[in-house]
């Protein structure tokens, strides 16, 4: 593990490339030691710091959820990012791009907790008891690496790539649609750029948030009611640019519409 003072030295050269778009060398080039759970310390002081700035906690996000990009990175549990409230953008609204160095769009499935989920192991059903409604997502993701060029510690330390989310549709209960095979397509300005089905979020996106309440359970948290989880992507991430249009449609859940600016 780095040591305290190093990983707050990290959490600035983050904090400063996210708040002010500028694109850095992946973090490992200049602290080669540095691990997993030292990118998530830098989440941590992140947090803290956003905290203290006046922003709200909304949820987390999973990445790496495909079982192909766990074993190219060489993981068998995903990386976990945080998301803050005014990162959240409405359904039929605008997605403001000024401040991204270069987006993508994925489409996800988000959980919304009624209670809380706590413990090394928890079954699908439990999740689903814990489970207010799922909801159609899309999510923006964008790398502050350059040439994306990174590696997992440095993508963990860069929070997973967060920028910001759209949740719309239409919210279900999750025992009213089937989870493991739900299909959704993708579209920028009119075109289908992908389809793609929940499976491949770890064969049923609930997997996610079985792995992490467990994660959670491990650093002696737990997964709180009223917590939004972002439970993976369904599609590949696409680029986009001021003045897209995009389009989610998900089967039996509605679909989501924005603008790009």
């Amino acid at each position: 593990m780095l040591d305290r003072n190093v990983i707050e030295k990290i959490a600035d050269i983050v904090d400063e490339a996210q708040s002010s778009a500028r694109a850095i060398a992946k973090i490992t080039d200049a602290y080669p030691t540095m691990t997993v759970d030292d990118g998530y310390g830098v989440q941590d002081v992140l947090l803290r710091r956003w905290l203290e700035r006046g922003r709200e906690f909304y949820g987390y996000k999973a990445g790496l959820t495909s079982r192909a990009k766990m074993v190219q990175m060489g993981v068998d549990v995903p990386a976990f990012g945080l998301m803050m409230r005014d990162t959240c953008d409405p359904d039929g609204g605008t997605i403001p791009t000024a401040g991204l160095i270069h987006p993508r769009v994925e489409a996800e499935i988000a959980f919304v907790m009624s209670r809380d989920l706590a413990g090394p192991e928890v079954s699908i059903e439990e999740i689903y008891d814990a489970t207010d409604y799922v909801q159609p997502a899309i999510e923006i993701i964008d790398s502050r690496f350059e040439n994306f060029r990174f590696d997992l510690p440095s993508v963990v330390a860069d929070n997973c790539s967060s920028a910001r989310l759209v949740m719309g549709g239409r919210p279900r209960r999750p025992r009213e649609v089937d989870l493991a095979t739900l299909g959704c397509v993708l579209e920028i300005n009119g075109d289908p750029v992908d389809f793609a089905a929940s499976g491949a979020i770890l064969g049923h996106p609930a997997h996610v948030i079985q792995l992490l309440v467990s994660w959670l359970h491990g650093r002696g948290q737990v997964l709180k009611a009223g917590t939004v989880v972002l439970a993976g992507a369904m599609t590949a991430a696409h680029a986009i640019k001021p003045g897209d249009a995009i389009c989610a449609r998900f089967q039996d859940m509605g679909s989501i519409n924005v603008k790009v600016s």
